[in-house]
């Protein structure tokens, strides 16, 4: 398939919301390229694999990112004049990961005058699946023995669209929220899809293995429709979507008498 021409645009997306960090270069009717490193920190493997003669370096999380973007840019032999836009997942998902993804994506945007679009990372894992005909349900480990969870619904054009908000809750609570059966999805299953399928039964229906990971393709392929209805978030005000409060607020909150 041919290359994308000069004037078409195409969409940088990042998602590192979950310990499967990503990578992608997608344009209106295809994605161009995609580069995923799942592993126990997901920025660690966003580096790409050193070349002949140079060593591999410890890099933080940011500069892992940056050199990802760079490396996915030239092997697509693109240059920052044809990315139309940059897109993120917001999450929910690993606070450390969203801060990251969001402030590198702010700073592109605003060094290369670029507009920044925001895809929910849910919904994001929803987008894999236009035109199922069963609800779809991501499950995203969010630690402490809980899950991030929503439930959508395909539109007649095959767009996900939110059943209901955005929660988090015990992973044991979620057959509470599911009454037919459904189609579940993303890093949540390997912890507690065993349990799920043994309370849901047939109304259970476990996505396989190699697609329970968020990935930035799908946030690139949801902001299109964001793009093209010119959607865009504004850098110096855009925040993640945390769903819950982090460790730091919720001590915050105790020292002062605040309850949650």
């Amino acid at each position: 398939m041919p290359p994308p021409s000069a004037s078409a645009p195409v969409i940088l997306a990042l998602e590192t919301a979950t310990t499967c960090g990503s990578l992608a270069l997608v344009a209106e009717d295809r994605c161009l390229a995609e580069y995923s490193l799942n592993t126990a920190i997901s920025m660690d493997g966003l580096m790409p694999p050193p070349g002949p003669g140079r060593a591999k370096a410890t890099t933080s999380h940011s500069r892992s990112l940056l050199a990802g973007i760079h490396w996915i840019l030239a092997q697509c032999q693109l240059g920052w004049p044809q990315i139309g836009a940059i897109a993120v997942g917001l999450g929910p998902g690993s606070f450390t990961g969203l801060r990251i993804a969001l402030s590198t994506a702010k700073g592109l945007c605003l060094a290369a005058e670029k507009p920044l679009i925001g895809v929910e990372t849910l919904t994001g894992l929803a987008s894999q699946f236009p035109f199922s005909s069963l609800p779809i349900c991501p499950v995203v480990d969010a630690r402490k023995k809980e899950i991030y969870t929503a439930l959508y619904r395909c539109n007649r054009e095959g767009i996900p669209e939110k059943v209901t908000e955005a929660m988090v809750i015990k992973p044991e609570r979620l057959p509470e929220f599911i009454t037919t059966p459904t189609l579940l999805v993303g890093d949540g299953l390997p912890l507690y899809g065993r349990m799920l399928k043994e309370r849901l039964g047939e109304l259970a229906c476990l996505a396989p293995p190699e697609i329970c990971f968020a990935r930035a393709a799908s946030i690139g392929s949801a902001a299109w429709r964001l793009f093209r209805q010119g959607s865009f978030l504004d850098p110096a005000t855009a925040v993640p979507v945390y769903v819950r409060a982090s460790d730091a607020e919720l001590q915050f909150g105790e020292k002062k008498g605040i309850r949650r």
